[in-house]
């Protein structure tokens, strides 16, 4: 086996990787960092890239189909995702990508609790991918920087101070666009949930029950078929 070989070999195995652990629910970001350390910045972003999505697709499916009695016993647990679905019937794209851009929400829950929403899997699938690829970038970036630190500590590279000054410049500047990309992703979804909170007429605070008693229990259903659905739509099945 040449080193081309080799290298295509490890990428594969890294990709692999993120699906057990994604399914697991274990933040991604250790193994994120793992790939810019050993493979560089664009080899290192591109497979974490694919890899999370993959897992983050892998993961959907399941929560869709064979977890889907187990999703729907936790809604209970998180309220506030009633105004999440019912933004997702209007506008599911850009509510995945705006959920995606804010970092500090659990990657491995939002897997799980967005099987159970109407967005379909093209859908998810694309604005996940899109919206985690600013933290994937600086992530990576992290660790192609830890790399040459190494190098540098172990006796095996040197730096020069303009290289230097690009990495702690570049740093900052990274620290500073997620910040920028998080706190405008965050007000933007913010703002469409308030709407879809307004726009409802029931009473939000007492319809978490009425709202988990629209969730089929029979387990001849289709598994295939999104399971949270708004208020509105269902006082229409009711009349």
């Amino acid at each position: 086996m040449n080193l081309l070989q080799l290298m295509f070999s490890l990428l594969i195995l890294r990709v692999a990787a993120y699906i057990p652990l994604t399914i697991l629910s274990v933040p991604p970001s250790v193994l994120t960092v793992g790939g810019g350390y050993l493979f560089g910045f664009t080899i290192g972003f591109l497979a974490d890239s694919i890899g999370a999505t993959i897992g983050a697709g892998v993961a959907f499916l399941l929560g869709r189909t064979i977890g889907r009695s187990l999703v729907i016993s936790r809604l209970n647990d998180y309220p506030k995702f009633r105004d999440v679905a019912i933004a997702i019937q209007r506008s599911g794209f850009k509510i995945v990508l705006l959920l995606r851009l804010v970092p500090w929400l659990p990657f491995g829950l939002l897997n799980y609790l967005l099987s159970v929403t109407p967005v379909s899997l093209w859908e998810y699938t694309l604005a996940s991918w899109l919206g985690m690829m600013p933290l994937t970038l600086a992530l990576v970036y992290v660790g192609t920087t830890l790399k040459d630190i190494s190098d540098v500590t172990h006796g095996w590279g040197a730096l020069s101070k303009t290289h230097w000054a690009f990495i702690i410049l570049s740093l900052v500047v990274s620290v500073i666009l997620m910040i920028c990309v998080t706190r405008v992703a965050k007000s933007a979804l913010d703002k469409a949930l308030a709407e879809c909170e307004d726009n409802q007429d029931v009473d939000i605070e007492g319809s978490s029950n009425r709202y988990s008693q629209q969730l089929p229990t029979d387990s001849s259903a289709d598994l295939n078929q999104p399971l949270i659905i708004s208020d509105q739509a269902n006082d229409n099945q009711q009349k």
